[in-house]
């Protein structure tokens, strides 16, 4: 977050609340499973293999459509010429499909649309093949935080922590909402998502013209 310029920040902002509330929304859904965070589904899977078939399978299938989501996205991003418009569209599309599924009441195979959407999301500020900032999984950037803390409270740069803060606090205000959007208006939810993943693929335009012209200027 740190190396991000102004605008690049605020689009990784907006797609990490946007990440906790499709996370949440899937939460809901699928009764206590994941869309966004594949820890707890790792959790979730150990457990059932233990005690529930049905919970492991649907961790699991969760994990794979995330997994494959990673693959996708990182490829879309590589492939086209304006990486961030590319990976945030396919973002978009696929989860105007899982709303689609969740209003014919299909919610498992929305579910896994989302998942796929939110693995995706992650190759939006990819690099050389490395997530420069993670979006839909926030252990990291919460550790990074508390870090950075601890160098403040040591007289190092006493503003490095908020980034990573702002990170975390935007997933969570995005969570919130999303809680309460599902609870409130149903499928509607979704396609709220789905306009503000179209909003953030617009505004991330002028970060590939950027990121064109510094390919320009070192050539």
């Amino acid at each position: 977050m740190i190396s991000l310029n102004h605008r690049a920040r605020t689009l990784a902002l907006c797609l990490a609340a946007l990440a906790g509330y499709v996370d949440a929304i899937g939460f809901i859904q699928v009764g206590g499973f994941f869309v966004s965070f594949m820890s707890g589904n790792s959790t979730r899977l150990a457990v059932g293999l233990m005690h529930h078939a049905a919970d492991w399978m649907k961790a699991g299938g969760l994990i794979a459509a995330f997994f494959l989501g990673v693959i996708g996205g990182s490829l879309a991003g590589r492939i086209a010429k304006r990486r961030h418009r590319a990976v945030l569209g396919l973002v978009a599309v696929v989860l105007a499909l899982g709303a689609a599924c969740a209003e014919l009441g299909w919610a498992m195979p929305s579910a896994l649309l989302l998942a796929f959407a939110m693995g995706a999301e992650n190759a939006t500020f990819e690099r050389d093949g490395e997530v420069r900032v993670a979006l839909t999984y926030m252990t990291g950037t919460f550790v990074k935080a508390g870090q950075r803390i601890a160098g403040a409270l040591l007289g190092e740069d006493t503003k490095a922590w908020i980034p990573h803060m702002a990170l975390w606090l935007a997933l969570v205000s995005g969570a919130v909402l999303g809680a309460a959007m599902q609870t409130y208006f149903g499928v509607l939810a979704l396609w709220c998502g789905v306009v503000v993943a179209a909003c953030c693929c617009l505004a991330a335009g002028p970060l590939d013209t950027q990121a064109a012209e510094s390919t320009a200027s070192h050539a």
